[in-house]
């Protein structure tokens, strides 16, 4: 056994819906506007442009149903999102066998500091400020795609305090889970543990303590986040 000159920071894992296993995270990709009317919404091109990715940091996702908001942030936004958890990986992945990579999913949220990521943009700087933060990642039980599929349409909502806020469908991403997987293979080795989140519909928009949020993403059931 290696010795360590700190204690070694815990396994970072998820629940699995139906089962006592855990899933264990390695990294974090999430995808940049990845739905036509959220890419226009922030001011981009609906085309399908090249995708970009930025990273969150695995203990970033949190599953306690609460989400604390940040300090030095007075504009916090939600983004609803598909999340994909991998089970192996690779590199130079054929969009054609991306999907036996994959573990599972779940409904996960991208939570945003959209002031400071702003500035970030303004200053052509990271955005991990705005993005990479404690509790950033509010995510769901993760459900095997050896029960539920391969999800490739279906409804994805959210709604604050009982009230609509995003909506969309599965089908209107950009660029699809196989594709997203074949990219990030090309740059990067994936690996099992790997966790994508996919990208969300129009209508992000700020949360105050105190808000619900209800995400609901088809054939994962619903996730409830307290904003504490």
């Amino acid at each position: 056994m290696p010795s360590f000159a700190i204690e070694p920071p815990p396994v970072v894992s998820l629940p699995i819906a139906g089962s006592d296993a855990m899933f264990p995270v390695r990294r974090v990709y999430c995808i940049g506007r990845n739905y036509a009317a959220h890419s226009i919404e922030m001011g981009g091109d609906p085309d399908r442009e090249a995708p970009f990715f930025f990273q969150k940091n695995p203990d970033n996702l949190d599953p306690s149903g609460e989400f604390p908001y940040p300090p030095n942030s007075t504009d916090v936004h939600h983004e609803a999102e598909l999340a994909v958890m991998l089970k192996s990986g690779g590199v130079n992945i054929p969009v054609d066998r991306a999907l036996e990579h994959v573990y599972g999913y779940a409904p996960a949220l991208d939570m945003t500091r959209r002031d400071l990521q702003s500035e970030q943009k303004k200053l052509r700087r990271p955005w991990e400020i705005g993005k990479a933060f404690e509790r950033s990642a509010p995510v769901g039980p993760v459900h095997p795609a050896s029960e539920i599929g391969h999800p490739s349409d279906g409804r994805i909502a959210l709604a604050v305090n009982g009230a609509l806020r995003q909506e969309g469908d599965l089908n209107h991403m950009i660029w699809k889970v196989p594709e997203m997987i074949s990219y990030l293979s090309d740059y990067f080795e994936l690996a099992g543990g790997d966790v994508i989140l996919s990208g969300t519909p129009s209508g992000v928009a700020a949360i105050a303590r105190g808000d619900v949020m209800e995400l609901e993403v088809q054939g994962l059931g619903a996730m409830t986040v307290r904003v504490v």
